[in-house]
């Protein structure tokens, strides 16, 4: 073989290698200095022509990235992107609660990442999502599909970053997440014992307050509400005994039971699902939301994400994506999951370890209805009942059980990490470092 076909050869190995690698972001808009730990976001292609361009941050754990956990975050929706988990729930970095004066929102540290103790991929998904976007036309997608497409991602991700393949790897996420985390799990399991791709190191997942079955979680909200006081115990004794458990698409013969669920809305229509004790105000129309309102951030952070030069420095492709979202409800989606259940079951099967919090001021996904589908799996109790503690004050209560899950509720917290992340926080590097709660 000649030097120069050698060259070649050599020159398209380190561009094969280097392609779509992701860039090096030091500095942000909004935050003073260099980042005080290291990011890197890029694109990587799904499809046969790679026409889905799925946008991710990476950022590696600040103790020791070589051998600390790798983590998956998929925020909920479908249709929210990533940069939620990241500036709300568990990233190093959150947007300082200030009313917006046009320039650009400041970023400050937090001290209750999770990235203290583990390298996380956080993902926007599914295409249209966060700074993801499609080079053709948007096509239907699904639970199934975003499973798929995320296992493609996780395979082409970790062929580009081969340093992390021996690292423990874990999938994460909340809220509508509980359908595709289950599923993924499962792929990647299976994916795992196929020929010629290098394993992936699933060793579990970690859940909170997620979606197992809407009908089954939104029955609960009734039993939720009579035991925080929404409704009277007469009013609950009476669906009880004539809706028999079913307040979800009730018969239309049953009239009497489709008058008590009328009673139960006017009492509860008002309350702020994501958390009861937080007043209920415009998240949706964020320009017009008033900055009293505890969702005011969430117009800080469409005006920081939609910035010229945040783009520019989260190396965003130019012309990609118009006005970044929140969450894009617009997505074309089929909820072809019904049940995540028999995933849960399954990866059980497997021996996969997993972590299920629920914030236990959350109306829409109630601790009940996650405890009743844990218990539905019917494995035993190894620790029952008990509280767990941040120094002499109850955090909240856990229970574990024999197929290596365990449950526990954030006390005070809501629908997602947000509104009580140090606690969270907490309760996540207890059990990702293997300590009792």
């Amino acid at each position: 073989m000649s030097l120069t076909l050698k060259f070649l050869l050599m020159l398209l190995l380190v561009l094969s290698h280097n392609v779509d690698s992701g860039s090096i972001v030091k500095f942000l808009p909004g935050f003073g200095g260099p980042l005080p730990f290291q990011l890197e976001t890029g694109y990587i292609g799904i499809g046969e022509q790679e026409e889905m361009q799925l946008f991710y941050y990476f950022i590696k754990s600040e103790k020791n990235p070589k051998e600390d956990p790798l983590l998956i975050w998929l925020t909920g929706g479908p249709g929210c992107s990533a940069l939620v988990g990241l500036l709300f729930e568990n990233g190093p970095l959150a947007l300082k609660f200030e009313v917006y004066n046009g320039s650009v929102p400041s970023l400050v540290s937090t001290t209750y990442s999770w990235t203290k103790m583990a390298n996380i991929i956080f993902l926007d998904q599914p295409v249209g999502a966060g700074f993801s976007y499609s080079r053709t036309p948007l096509n239907k997608t699904s639970d199934t599909n975003e499973v798929q497409n995320i296992h493609e991602f996780l395979q082409k991700w970790l062929s580009k970053h081969p340093q992390f393949i021996s690292n423990p790897f874990y999938v994460v996420g909340d809220s509508y997440s509980g359908m595709i985390v289950p599923a993924l799990v499962q792929e990647i399991s299976e994916g795992n014992y196929i020929c010629c791709k290098p394993p992936i190191n699933l060793q579990g997942y970690v859940l909170g307050n997620p979606i197992t079955h809407a009908e089954f979680e939104k029955n609960f909200r009734i039993p939720f509400a009579h035991g925080m006081s929404l409704i009277s115990d007469e009013l609950y004794e009476s669906m009880t005994r004539i809706c028999k458990g079913k307040y979800v698409n009730v018969d239309a013969r049953n009239t009497k039971c489709l008058k008590l669920v009328e009673e139960y809305d006017k009492c509860t229509k008002k309350i702020n699902e994501e958390h009861i004790l937080v007043p209920q105000c415009d998240k949706i129309n964020t320009q017009e939301t008033s900055p009293d309102c505890e969702y005011y951030i969430y117009h800080l952070i469409e005006c920081w994400a939609n910035d010229e030069s945040v783009r520019e420095a989260l190396h965003v492709n130019k012309g990609t994506k118009g006005k970044w979202l929140r969450c894009n409800w617009t997505i074309p989606y089929d909820n072809n999951i019904i049940s995540s259940v028999p995933y849960h079951m399954n990866n059980s099967l497997h021996g996969y370890q997993s972590l299920i919090y629920s914030g236990d001021h959350d109306f829409t996904m109630p601790f009940q209805a996650t405890q009743a589908w844990i218990k539905s799996l019917n494995y035993p109790i190894v620790h029952d009942w008990r509280p767990w503690m941040i120094k002499d004050q109850i955090g909240g209560y856990t229970r574990t059980y024999s197929n290596k899950m365990t449950f526990a509720t954030i006390k005070g917290g809501g629908h997602t990490a947000q509104y009580l992340p140090k606690e969270t926080s907490i309760v996540f590097q207890r059990w990702i470092s293997g300590q009792p709660l």
